[in-house]
């Protein structure tokens, strides 16, 4: 998910949007899919498994730290040493590592859907207390798509396992806060892919706390060749894309374009994972990508 970059065009003109727009469009899209690798990657290395889920989150954040490292020093030097937050790295760390924990037990399509709609609901939930209203259209928005979670969890066979849905729901509270942190960066000026790259850098160590769960590593080569493909690529790579796609969005179309992300992972996890996709899910995801899009639209309009 990359909520922490909503807003990154809210200031462009029409004309300069319209003029960016076509690379955008495609710009767009190889985030969204760089986004829905994530789970696709971590499920397809945590499944079998080839690799335990502390040393996914290690290797992962390890290797987008490199990559976004690198990048950054080309342009800046030694400022990525300086930028980021420790705020900032503890949510990414806190993510993470309940996404990688989370995703011995669910599909790629459940955990992004439950990521997805914990994000939105942190963000939406902490706007709300800090006095912004919602309208009715948003307030029925939002009951939809807690409804569709809730329904989502219900016992049942097709219920996705509890714990690993609790893990995936505080990996998603861990990222609106990340988000939210990434926010203040962006209105304050901050260059977000040297900031995210700072962020990565500190995160790396964090995972110190992880050596508890060490005793059971489980580590084979293509195992740490997808952590490295998920940090590297699809976060690294997916985090650099999306910043630059930004230049062509608003503020609404970078919000309402994220609701293809669990769409995609879900799809992928069917194409490429063999996957169930069962009714549950399939009314589940339209309630809570159908709320949400009432939220984001209302908000728009």
């Amino acid at each position: 998910m990359a909520a922490d970059a909503v807003g990154g065009g809210a200031g462009l003109s029409g004309d300069v949007r319209a003029a960016r727009a076509p690379a955008a469009l495609w710009l767009t899209a190889l985030a969204m899919l760089c986004f829905a690798a994530n789970s696709l990657l971590c499920r397809a290395a945590l499944a079998e498994p080839r690799i335990d889920p502390a040393s996914f989150t290690a290797v992962r954040l390890a290797s987008g730290a490199v990559f976004l490292g690198a990048l950054t020093w080309a342009r800046r030097g030694r400022e990525v040493l300086r930028a980021g937050r420790w705020s900032s790295a503890l949510a990414l760390f806190a993510y993470a590592a309940a996404f990688s924990f989370a995703y011995v037990g669910l599909t790629a399509g459940a955990g992004a859907l439950i990521l997805f709609g914990a994000v939105q609901a942190t963000m939406i939930g902490v706007g709300w207390a800090r006095g912004e209203g919602l309208s009715w259209p948003q307030r029925l928005g939002a009951g939809l798509a807690a409804a569709g979670l809730v329904y989502l969890l219900l016992p049942g066979a097709t219920a996705p396992p509890l714990l690993d849905a609790m893990l995936m729901g505080c990996a998603g509270i861990a990222w609106g806060v990340y988000s939210l942190i990434g926010r203040q960066a962006s209105a304050s000026g901050r260059d977000p892919t040297l900031e995210t790259a700072g962020n990565f850098l500190r995160s790396v160590p964090l995972c110190l706390a992880l050596a508890p769960f060490a005793a059971s590593a489980h580590l084979t080569p293509a195992g740490a060749a997808l952590a490295v493909a998920s940090g590297a690529l699809a976060s690294g790579a997916g985090y650099a894309v999306w910043y630059a796609a930004l230049k062509g969005l608003n503020a609404s179309e970078a919000a309402i374009v994220q609701l293809t992300v669990p769409a995609i992972a879900a799809a992928g996890g069917v194409a490429l994972l063999h996957e169930p996709l069962s009714p549950r899910l399939l009314i589940a995801a339209a309630a809570i990508l159908g709320g949400v899009a009432v939220v984001l639209s209302a908000r728009r309009a």
